[in-house]
């Protein structure tokens, strides 16, 4: 693996952000993340979590 690390950014962001010729400026990088696989199975229920669904589903249901 290289010692350079490449990233092209779009023209209209380089404008909006206002960077001129030469000057540094600071990348943060992170790993994307799931938020949903990061909570599941972190909340306890009393009640199976079907009963809760289908409850939900009777109540919006006009029958």
């Amino acid at each position: 693996m290289g010692k350079e690390f490449w990233y092209s950014v779009p023209m209209e962001k380089i404008k909006e952000e206002n960077f001129s010729e030469n000057e540094i400026v600071r990348i943060f990088i992170a790993k994307k993340r799931n938020p949903l696989k990061e909570t599941f199975g972190v909340f306890k229920f009393k009640r199976p979590i079907k009963e809760i669904l289908d409850e939900g589903d009777k109540e919006s249901w006009d029958e």
